[in-house]
């Protein structure tokens, strides 16, 4: 009899822990969509946690780390979703461990994501973002392959962010990609400066307002009046 009794309770127990589980996951379906519709981010990162508690998949590990890093919460975002090379991650995994790591200034780890996106569907956004991780890594020819890349396969009205003033800008594609190129140009042969300040003035012809590009232009033009030789 006390055996029966002992059975009885824990059924009892595990009954009532699946209907408490599921009915937490309702309720945390239903507030995650309250606080999607209301553009709540912090409301939509507490949901996703929750449920990921409860029932945790895949998918919603990948959206939970995508809410953060598009709340510029990247170390939250990697913590989520963690730094590894992973062929089989999503593609959304992919770019998030790939604009996280960049953000947080890892660019050899921000490369190997950004090369798992480039081969499953290559294009000239991701062909500027190879190039400017290759730039900081030292391949020069390499970025410079990806540049020329870009730049066959860039079209009109495609644009690119730039925050390095307080007040962040868009410019063309085809002339971050040229910027890009001047730079790498130099990297290349410090002798030939002017060749990478008629890039550069190329980029500036389509985008006059292009502040980084000014910048670039003018760090060259005072290297080639200090007469700055060929190494």
């Amino acid at each position: 009899m006390k055996a029966r009794l002992t059975v009885f309770l824990l059924m009892s127990v595990f009954l009532g822990f699946g209907q408490n589980s599921s009915d937490l996951k309702a309720h945390y379906e239903a507030y995650y969509k309250a606080m999607k519709s209301q553009g709540d981010v912090n409301g939509v990162i507490s949901a996703l946690t929750h449920l990921n508690v409860i029932a945790p998949s895949k998918q919603r590990r990948d959206t939970l780390a995508f809410v953060y890093a598009n709340n510029n919460q990247h170390i939250q975002a990697l913590n989520t979703i963690g730094i590894e090379k992973n062929e089989a991650d999503s593609d959304l995994a992919v770019q998030v461990k790939a604009i996280s790591l960049k953000a947080i200034n890892q660019p050899k780890r921000a490369l190997e994501q950004f090369e798992i996106l480039n081969k499953r569907s290559p294009n000239a956004y991701l062909a500027y973002e190879l190039a400017d991780l290759k730039i900081q890594t030292g391949d020069n020819q390499g970025a410079m392959a990806d540049i020329e890349s870009g730049l066959s396969e860039v079209q009109d009205g495609m644009t690119y962010a730039f925050y390095e003033r307080q007040q962040p800008y868009e410019v063309s594609l085809r002339a971050a990609l040229l910027h890009l190129k001047g730079l790498v140009q130099y990297n290349m042969d410090h002798g030939n400066i002017e060749t990478a300040i008629a890039t550069i003035d190329q980029a500036l012809a389509l985008e006059p307002n292009f502040n980084l590009a000014s910048l670039s232009k003018q760090a060259l033009e005072s290297r080639k009046g200090s007469g700055e030789k060929k190494e």
